[in-house]
C-alpha cells in the first residue's frame, strides 16, 4: 500500500471516531433501567472502537509523516483506555471477565477474528535498542556466573577413549551385519524364483489372458487416481480444502513485507530530519521575530498598567513566576478583554455584598430542597449511568485537530509526506514567546515597582507595614506521611541488577510471542448464556484478557497512568494448559523484565525477616527503573497455604504472604509493574487473603473441540510435519478431549523424531501413530475442571455472579445470616445450662 492509501485509511478511520463520538455523548446522557439493552450497547461501542483500534495501529506503523504520526498516536493512546474503561464497565455490569458478542458481530456483519485486540508494533520498535542492550547484558552476566543454561544445553560431555572405541566398533559391527542380512535375502529371493519357474516349466502360459489381467489392474489404478483427483478438485471449488499452493507466501506478499521494512527506513528517516528542523527553525525565529516579540509583550504590559491605574485608582498586583506570570493574564486574551474582566469582576464582588445583607436563612425551604434531592438521588441510583472518561476528551481534542488542520489539508506540494515547516513555526512560535515572557516578566516586575514607588509612595508603604503585620501566620502543621527508607542510597542500579541475576530473581524471558497461544472462539456463549448455562471460557477469551489486562498497560504508560489500574493478575487452572508460556508471552510483547518469586526460587535466598525486607527492596526498586516489569510468582498457592505440608516446612514457603499486599499498595498508577500469579492448585489457598492479593482472577481452561483441531494442525506443521487425507485430525480432536496444550505438544514430540519426518514422503502420518503415545499420560477429568469452577464460585467476583443470576438481595442475605447467629447463640447457651446442671449437651 502507498502513503496515498494509507491517508486515505487514516482519514475514513477518523470519520468514524467521529460518528462514534457523537453517539456515545448522546447515550452518555441517557440513564437506562434495561440490563440488557446497556450491555447491548456497551458492547457496540467496545467491538467499533477495537475496529477503530486496528486501523490507526495499522496507520501509526505505517504512516511516514512525522506530523502526523504524533497526532495519531495521541488518538491511539486514547483510544486503547476507551476500550479498556468499556471492558470494565462491561465487567462491573454482567459481574464476569468474560463476554461473548455473538449476536452484536452478527448485527454488525464481523467475523470474530475481527474482535482479536492487535498489540502495537511501537511497543519494542521505539525501545528496539534498550531491549537489546539488556539482552546482552543479562547474557553476559549469566555467562560469567555458569547459570545460562541455553549454552549448557548444547555443551558436549568428554567421554574416554575406550568408551568411544567402543561405540564405534559397535555401530561398524551393526552397519556390516545389515549388509550381510540383504546379500542373503537377494541369495534367498534368486534360488525362490528360480524353484517356482521348474516347478511352472511344464505349464503354456496363456498371453492373452495375462495382458487382460495386466489391463484390467491398471485401468482400475487409472480410475481411482482420476476419482481422487475430481474429488480434491470439487473440495477445493467449494472452499472446503484450501487449494495446493494456499500455505506458501505468493510473490505479492513478499512485496508487501520488502514494502513495510523500507516504509519504517523512511520514517527513521523522516523522525529525525524533523528532530533536527524543530532545533534549526526555532534558532531561525529567536534571531528574526524574537525581538519584535518582546516589543509587543512589553507595550502589552504596560498598556495593562495604565488601563489598571485609570479604572481602579491602583496599580496591579503582578502574578508571581509560580502562578504563570502575565501568561495568565493575557491567555488567548486581548488588553481591552483583560480590562472588561476586571470591571466584571468588581461589579460581582458588589452584587454579592448586597446579597449577602439581603439574605437570611430559612429553616424551612432548606429541609424541602434536601429531601427533594434525597427522592432524585434515589431516582438516579436506580437508572443506569456511565461512569466519565478521562480518554473522551483527548479523543475529541484529537479529533478536532484533525479536522482543523489534516481534513481538508492540501498536500499536493508533500508528495514524499516529510515534515511541515509551517506548523513546527506556529509551535515554535508559541514555545519562543513563553520562554521571552520570563525574562519580560522580570524586566515588567521591576519596572512595576518603580511606577507604584514614584506615583503611589504612600500607599506603597502603608501596604508594606500591613504585610508586616498581617503577613506573619502561623503554618499549619501538616501530618508528614511516612517515606520509604532507601535501603540501597549507596549503590547504583547495574549492581543491583547483576546482584538480582545472580541470586536468580531476575531472570531471562522466553522468547514467546502472545500469538503462539493457540485456540479457537467460543461461538456459543451468548447461546449457552441465554438459557442460563455458563460456559468454559475458550483460549483466545483468555489471550484477549491477557492483551487487555497485562500487555496494552504495560506497552504504554498514557495508558497505564489513566486506564483502570490493574495491579495483579492471577492465572489459575490444571497444568499444561500455558500459563507460564503466557507470563513469558507477556514480557516479550512488551519487552518487560522478569523477576521470578516463586516460593521454590526464593528458599534460602535472603534469609531473615530483614534480608526479605532487603529483597523486595531490591526487586521493586530495579522493577520502577527499569519498567515495564513483570513480577512472577509460580505456584501462588504456596504463599497462601492454608496448612503448610511437613515436606515444604523447611522452605518457608508462607514468606511473602504479609509483604505482598504491602507492596502492592506502594505501586502507583506512574509504576508500570505488574504481579503475576499462577496456580494449577488454588483451593489449596486460604480464599480471603488469596483474593485480596490478586485483583484480577482469570480461569485458564483445557482446550474445546476447536481449539484442540487448531492446535493438532498447528503444532503437527511446526514441527516438521505434513497434514494428507491419510491423518484424520479431527479424529484426533476428539480423542483428546481433555488432554491439555502440554500433553498435545509432548505427543507430537515424541512421534516427529528426524527419521519420522524424512519417511513422510512415502509413508504418511496416521491417526494411530499418535494415540499410541497418549496412553501413557493422564488427561484433565470433568471432575478436576468442576473443582475449579467451584472454587470461582466463592471468589468476590463469583459470589456477586452467582448472587446476580440467582437475582436474590444482599439485604435477603444479611437477614439470613442474622437469623443464623442468633440460633447458634441459644443453642450455645442451651448447652451452657445443661453442661451446668450436668446434662448432655444438645
Amino acid at each position: 500500500m502507498s502513503n496515498a492509501m494509507y491517508n486515505k485509511m487514516w482519514h475514513q478511520t477518523q470519520e468514524a471516531l467521529n460518528s462514534l463520538l457523537d453517539t456515545e455523548s448522546q447515550k452518555m446522557m441517557e440513564p437506562q433501567k434495561n440490563q440488557v439493552f446497556i450491555f447491548q450497547m456497551l458492547a457496540t461501542f467496545y467491538i467499533k472502537y477495537v475496529q477503530i483500534f486496528r486501523n490507526l495501529e495499522n496507520v501509526y506503523d505505517q504512516i511516514v509523516h512525522p506530523q502526523k504520526r504524533i497526532l495519531i498516536r495521541k488518538i491511539l493512546d486514547a483510544v486503547m483506555g476507551r476500550i479498556l474503561e468499556l471492558k470494565n464497565e462491561m465487567v462491573e455490569l454482567e459481574l464476569t471477565e468474560f463476554h461473548y458478542f455473538d449476536d452484536i458481530l452478527q448485527d454488525l456483519k464481523l467475523e470474530p477474528q475481527q474482535l482479536d485486540i492487535p498489540i502495537p508494533k511501537y511497543f519494542l520498535k521505539e525501545k528496539l535498542e534498550v531491549i537489546k542492550g539488556r539482552e546482552k547484558i543479562l547474557s553476559q552476566i549469566l555467562a560469567e556466573s555458569g547459570l545460562d543454561v541455553s549454552a549448557k544445553k548444547y555443551q558436549v560431555k568428554p567421554i574416554p577413549l575406550e568408551e568411544a572405541v567402543k561405540l564405534i566398533q559397535i555401530a561398524e559391527r551393526a552397519r556390516q551385519g545389515r549388509l550381510r542380512a540383504m546379500f542373503m535375502k537377494q541369495i534367498y529371493l534368486q534360488e525362490y524364483r528360480a524353484k517356482q519357474a521348474r516347478l511352472l516349466g511344464d505349464k503354456v502360459a496363456d498371453v492373452s489372458a495375462a495382458a487382460l489381467r495386466i489391463q484390467k489392474v491398471w485401468r482400475g489404478f487409472h480410475q481411482c487416481k482420476r476419482t481422487e483427483r475430481q474429488r480434491r478438485e470439487e473440495m477445493i471449488f467449494l472452499g472446503m480444502n484450501p487449494p495446493p499452493l494456499f500455505n506458501e507466501v505468493s510473490a505479492a506478499m513478499i512485496q508487501a513485507d520488502r514494502l513495510c521494512h523500507l516504509r519504517n527506513k523512511v520514517q527513521i528517516k523522516h523522525e529525525e530530519e524533523y528532530r533536527d528542523a524543530l532545533v534549526t527553525i526555532k534558532d531561525d525565529l529567536k534571531l528574526t521575530e524574537g525581538p519584535d516579540i518582546k516589543e509587543n509583550l512589553q507595550d502589552q504590559i504596560r498598556h495593562w498598567f495604565i488601563e489598571c491605574r485609570n479604572l481602579t485608582g491602583t496599580f496591579p498586583d503582578y502574578p508571581n513566576e509560580e502562578e504563570g506570570g502575565s501568561a495568565i493574564i493575557f491567555s488567548n486574551k486581548t488588553p481591552q478583554q483583560v480590562i472588561d474582566d476586571i470591571v466584571a469582576s468588581q461589579d460581582e464582588e458588589e452584587k454579592t455584598k448586597k446579597k449577602k445583607k439581603e439574605k437570611k436563612p430559612k429553616k424551612e425551604k432548606k429541609e424541602k430542597e434536601t429531601k427533594e434531592t434525597k427522592e432524585k438521588n434515589k431516582e438516579e441510583e436506580e437508572m443506569w449511568k456511565m461512569s466519565p472518561s478521562v480518554f473522551l476528551h483527548t479523543m475529541e481534542e484529537g479529533n478536532s485537530v484533525y479536522k482543523d488542520l489534516w481534513k481538508n489539508k492540501d498536500e499536493s506540494w508533500n508528495f514524499p509526506q516529510d515534515y511541515d515547516p509551517e506548523l513546527i513555526k506556529e509551535d515554535k512560535r508559541k514555545e519562543l514567546e513563553s520562554e521571552i515572557r520570563v525574562q519580560v516578566d522580570e524586566l515588567m516586575r521591576q519596572e512595576l515597582k518603580n511606577l507604584k514607588l514614584a506615583v503611589n509612595r504612600e500607599k506603597e508603604l502603608s501596604a508594606r507595614t500591613g504585610k508586616k503585620k498581617g503577613g506573619k501566620k502561623k503554618k499549619k502543621k501538616g501530618r508528614k506521611g511516612k517515606k520509604d527508607k532507601d535501603l540501597t542510597v549507596d549503590r547504583t542500579i547495574e549492581s543491583l541488577y547483576k546482584e538480582l541475576v545472580e541470586e536468580g530473581l531476575l531472570i531471562q524471558a522466553l522468547k514467546v510471542s502472545l500469538s503462539d497461544y493457540i485456540g479457537e472462539y467460543s461461538y456459543l456463549g451468548t447461546s449457552l448464556r441465554q438459557v442460563s448455562i455458563e460456559p468454559m471460557p475458550s483460549l483466545l477469551d483468555v489471550r484477549q484478557l491477557i492483551t487487555l489486562y497485562a500487555i496494552l498497560p504495560l506497552g504504554s504508560a498514557a495508558v497505564h497512568e489513566k486506564a483502570p489500574l490493574v495491579k495483579s493478575l492471577l492465572l489459575a487452572g490444571p497444568s499444561g494448559v500455558g500459563k507460564k508460556m503466557l507470563v513469558h508471552a507477556i514480557c516479550t510483547e512488551t519487552g518487560a523484565n522478569l523477576f521470578n518469586l516463586s516460593a521454590a526460587n526464593i528458599t534460602g535466598k535472603y534469609p531473615g525477616k530483614s534480608g526479605l525486607q532487603m529483597m523486595l527492596h531490591v526487586v521493586f526498586k530495579v522493577a520502577r527503573k527499569l519498567q515495564p516489569s513483570v513480577v512472577w510468582i509460580g505456584d501462588t498457592e504456596k504463599t497462601f497455604y492454608k496448612k503448610v505440608p511437613h515436606a515444604e516446612r523447611k522452605m518457608e514457603p508462607k514468606r511473602l504472604k504479609k509483604q505482598l499486599p504491602k507492596m502492592l499498595k506502594l505501586l502507583k498508577p506512574d509504576d508500570r509493574i505488574l504481579i503475576v500469579g499462577t496456580t494449577k492448585r488454588p483451593f489449596d489457598a486460604e480464599l480471603q487473603p488469596f483474593c485480596k492479593a490478586y485483583q484480577k482472577i482469570i480461569l485458564v481452561p483445557r482446550p474445546d473441540y476447536a481449539s484442540r483441531y487448531v492446535l493438532w494442525k498447528e503444532i503437527i506443521q511446526r514441527h516438521g510435519g505434513v497434514i494428507t487425507d491419510t491423518l484424520s485430525v479431527s479424529c484426533l480432536a476428539k480423542i483428546t478431549d481433555g488432554f491439555t496444550q502440554g500433553h498435545i505438544v509432548q505427543v507430537v514430540k515424541e512421534v516427529l523424531t528426524e527419521r519420522r519426518i524424512r519417511q513422510q514422503s512415502h509413508k504418511p502420518l496416521t491417526a494411530l501413530e499418535f494415540i499410541a503415545s497418549l496412553t501413557s499420560m493422564n488427561p484433565v477429568y470433568q471432575e478436576e475442571e468442576d473443582s475449579f469452577k467451584d472454587w470461582y464460585a466463592k471468589t468476590p467476583m463469583g459470589k456477586k455472579r452467582a448472587l446476580a443470576l440467582t437475582g436474590g438481595n444482599k439485604e435477603n442475605e444479611k437477614d439470613k445470616g442474622k437469623k443464623e447467629k442468633k440460633g447458634k447463640k441459644e443453642k450455645r447457651k442451651s448447652n451452657a445450662f445443661l453442661r451446668s446442671r450436668g446434662c448432655g449437651c444438645l
